[in-house]
């Protein structure tokens, strides 16, 4: 059976009193959504799909930057 992941990550984190959108901000050393997509990839998630929003653009450079390919 294959696990397919949807992480809804387009809150702008106003709350935070932050720039950064809610995902990217920090948790130890890295971002939110960084936690999230370690923990999809550890569960051997066959497909892991990130809907973005805010800050999209910086998002995506994330992702790219953490999990290329």
């Amino acid at each position: 059976m294959d696990l397919n992941v949807v992480i809804l990550a387009a809150g702008k984190g106003t709350r935070m009193k932050s720039r950064l959108p809610k995902v990217l901000q920090p948790l130890p050393n890295k971002p939110l959504l960084s936690h999230v997509l370690q923990t999809s990839l550890r569960l051997n998630a066959t497909r892991v799909i990130v809907v973005y929003g805010h800050g999209g653009e910086q998002v995506k450079e994330q992702i790219s930057s953490q999990f290329p390919g």
